[in-house]
């Protein structure tokens, strides 16, 4: 299977921008707080489909996203391929998916992460500890994002999309470090940067929701 490439993540984040922006309202909140540079890995709360394609669209850089291999299907197949996006087998340690997340971060790129795993209720309480192994492997920081808004309301028109032209927000948090400082990678130290991480994706997500009303 061919690695990502970056002209890839930046043609689904052009065709995100156009199918966002051209089905919803996103009301996008402290993007600037993305590092315009260098490997960055945004880990995203996930309760609806379009959570995925919404950050494609509203992140200030090109994202890679990790995507259960199960989407991977007829025409997507291709279309996800094409787009940068990383087929993972959630069922075993998937080497060739870890290989290449870490190479999108060695290259400087931006790796997108649900580290709740599948769609839930959106709000961090389960992480799967992948997240702090790809933190603290790639040397990247980690940017909380809250996604605010997609399941409120089911669409007239289409019922499994929100209701079309409706306000998505989009909240973009601190970038923080998941490691201690210390490079080490054992798994007590992967385990205490799962619990840091999850301490810092629920405040900023239980910030974004007093900021928006959500």
């Amino acid at each position: 299977m061919t690695a990502p490439t970056p002209r890839g993540a930046a043609v689904g984040r052009g065709i995100g921008i156009g199918l966002m922006y051209g089905l919803f309202k996103p009301r996008v909140l402290g993007a600037w707080r993305v590092p315009a540079s260098g490997p960055v890995i945004l880990a995203v709360n996930h309760s609806h489909m379009i959570d995925g394609p919404m950050l494609m669209g509203t992140a200030p850089r090109p994202v890679h996203f990790l995507i259960k291999k199960e989407a991977f299907v007829g025409p997507l197949d291709p279309f996800l391929r094409g787009t940068g996006q990383l087929k993972v087998d959630r069922a075993t340690a998937d080497r060739t998916a870890i290989s290449n997340a870490l190479g999108v971060l060695a290259n400087g790129g931006v790796l997108g992460i649900f580290p709740e795993g599948t769609r839930g209720e959106g709000d961090f309480a389960s992480l799967r500890a992948g997240l702090a192994y790809f933190a603290v492997r790639g040397g990247a920081p980690v940017v909380p994002v809250a996604v605010l808004g997609s399941t409120d309301r089911r669409g007239r028109l289409i019922p499994g999309l929100p209701p079309l032209r409706g306000r998505v927000d989009v909240v973009f948090g601190d970038p923080f470090e998941a490691g201690d400082g210390s490079g080490r990678r054992t798994r007590q130290a992967l385990d205490e940067a799962t619990v840091r991480i999850q301490e810092r994706l629920t405040a900023h997500l239980e910030s974004a929701r007093r900021f928006t009303g959500r």
